[in-house]
């Protein structure tokens, strides 16, 4: 495991850590949640509602990964990077008392928090587990689902995650992730920090991550839904995330930052569903 990709995934917590304990603000491109990426994410009021407030404020997503799944009662979910636990409890629901949820996380406070929300909602089919996505920590040939909402694109690792999805899966199994792609990213914004954390500058094309997942063994691989940001919403996505604020330890005007970079790459990043299934 090389010392690069180890601090990648230690930045990436850190920023995390950080934007979870301080949700109404932030330090040197901590993401921030407000509201915005929540709502562009296909969640609806009435799912919102349903969940604990402290769920929904501390939700990094790109996409609502169950929204047009079709998780049944009595199956087992597994939640790559399930952050503050929006997910992991709407997947509870579906499946019910017969089923089963898991959440993988490699953030101390983003589980703390989670197991929070868990506690609140009142549900005893769902648990999270510490770990990273490149080396899961579940049982091989174990779950029916394997969701992840805005997470793959934060792996240094790609390949790795590819593989243990297919790990992990039964047979006949499927997976279905709302991450983000892109197009022809600038090549000085692959290296910005807080572009990454605010899962820009880790992504890779539509048709890399569609053969990374063929190659790891998947079938039937299909983009079901994309999402491409305009400028405007780029702008308010990367802003919601990198929160500006006067007293930001670097002391550099993020959200400046994001106004000047929206223009640059509307068109070449976008939200995109993906599907695909273990062959039974």
């Amino acid at each position: 495991m090389s010392t690069n990709n180890e601090k990648i995934r230690k930045n990436v917590s850190e920023d995390y850590a950080r934007a979870v304990s301080r949700p109404n603000g932030g330090c040197c491109g901590a993401p921030v949640q407000k509201g915005v990426v929540a709502k562009l994410a296909g969640y609806t009021d009435e799912e919102l509602a349903a969940l604990p407030p402290e769920a929904v404020v501390n939700s990094f997503g790109c996409g609502n990964p169950l929204a047009f799944s079709e998780v049944r009662a009595g199956q087992v979910v597994l939640d790559l990077g399930s952050g503050a636990g929006i997910d992991l409890l709407l997947a509870a629901r579906k499946v019910g008392r017969a089923g089963r949820v898991i959440g993988i996380d490699m953030t101390d406070e983003m589980i703390a928090k989670a197991r929070e929300n868990i506690a609140a909602s009142g549900l005893s089919n769902v648990e999270v587990r510490k770990g990273i996505i490149e080396e899961l920590p579940v049982e091989t040939g174990s779950v029916d689902w394997v969701i992840s909402n805005c997470v793959i694109n934060l792996s240094p690792e790609k390949h790795r995650v590819f593989a243990e999805i297919a790990r992990v899966l039964r047979p006949g199994g499927a997976m279905l992730v709302s991450d983000i792609v892109v197009k022809e990213l600038p090549p000085e914004l692959q290296e910005v920090r807080h572009l990454y954390s605010s899962c820009v500058a880790g992504a890779i094309g539509e048709e890399a991550y569609v053969e990374g997942l063929r190659k790891a063994g998947l079938v039937d691989v299909e983009i079901r839904e994309r999402l491409v940001y305009e400028a405007v919403q780029l702008e308010a996505f990367i802003g919601s995330e990198l929160k500006d604020s006067s007293s930001c330890c670097c002391g550099s005007s993020l959200g400046g930052l994001a106004k000047t970079w929206a223009p640059r790459l509307e068109g070449k990043i976008w939200s995109a569903k993906v599907f695909a299934r273990k062959p039974a």
